[in-house]
């Protein structure tokens, strides 16, 4: 996020705190079409549950996602129309140049 300069106008959501509401998970999924875009295979509960074998459909990867906040890929950064989720470096580049159009 630092590497990014996020400016200060932009809303900070700690899902860790505040969570993620099913309403604010259906706004990233208008923009992105896909619940498994979102959804993170690194969460330790991703291992703990032993769904590396299962076959996930778009409402299971929604359900995880809301049952807790580490099935959630971040960070997500929701900029005009534009998403970027997670912190590849070709993902931080984007939003950066979209971010900084100067």
């Amino acid at each position: 996020m630092e590497e990014i300069e996020i400016p200060s106008s932009f809303i900070k959501q700690d899902i860790k705190v505040q969570g993620i509401t099913e309403e604010e998970l259906d706004e990233l999924f208008n923009l992105t079409d896909s619940f498994e875009e979102l959804f993170s295979r690194r969460a330790k509960l991703y291992k703990e549950k032993n769904l590396k074998g299962e076959i996930l459909l778009e409402e299971d990867y929604k359900d995880l996602i809301l049952e807790h906040y580490t099935f959630l890929k971040r960070p997500v950064i929701v900029y005009n129309d534009e998403i970027f989720i997670g912190s590849s470096p070709k993902t931080v580049a984007a939003a950066k140049k979209s971010i900084h159009k100067n």
